[in-house]
């Protein structure tokens, strides 16, 4: 066969695998749009049935409320568990800040201690405990912690605590506080320890 038979053949079967691959694209390109066409109706179709049955429309707003409510149970869930551990940890701590400020009373109690056994003057033992008390009612003070007024006052059942009545005493100190037998406390105004007095009668 000569070599120009040969090319022209060559040359016709090219352009049948081009006619061919042509062909091919066509029929994929007419496909794909006849999917996106399929598809764009059933979405129309869907969006219809909807609008037309009012019950597809509920189940689906219905579904969509379960999710939400679903979401909403997890978040409250993690809030309470959380809620719960930060009160477990107040309660177990809750008493660092008292324990924080009676600490510095405690180190000089021990100082005192330590130098009582050095010294024998007793003016200076004292003043020494008279520094530390004050330190102390200062710390609890910070703390909120106050002691009540006794002496003097008219006698109130809110802060005091009547264990004895003291007749003959006039009657300018009739239904006062006479003496104080053991001293009551407020913790931010509450009562932590009623005042155990003596009134006048």
């Amino acid at each position: 066969m000569k070599e120009e038979e040969k090319k022209d053949i060559k040359e016709e079967n090219g352009a049948a695998n081009e006619s061919q691959a042509e062909e091919q694209q066509q029929t994929a390109d007419t496909e794909g749009e006849a999917l996106e066409v399929e598809l764009d109706t059933a979405e129309k179709k869907e969006a219809e049935a909807e609008t037309k049955d009012p019950l597809a429309k509920a189940q689906k707003e219905a579904a969509e409320w379960e999710k939400k409510y679903l979401y909403k149970c997890a978040e409250f869930e993690n809030f309470r568990k959380r809620t719960i551990k930060e009160k477990a940890e107040l309660l177990l701590n809750g008493s660092e800040k008292s324990v924080v400020a009676v600490l510095p009373v405690i180190d000089d109690m021990e100082r005192a201690l330590a130098n009582a056994e050095k010294t024998d003057d007793a003016k200076a033992l004292k003043e020494g405990m008279e520094l530390i008390y004050k330190k102390f009612i200062k710390a609890l003070e910070g703390l909120g912690v106050k002691a009540i007024e006794t002496t003097g006052k008219d006698f109130d059942v809110n802060y005091h605590e009547a264990i004895a009545m003291v007749p003959g005493m006039g009657d300018d100190n009739k239904g006062k506080v006479i003496d104080c037998t053991e001293k009551g406390y407020t913790l931010n105004d509450k009562v932590i320890r009623y005042a155990k007095v003596a009134v006048g009668q």
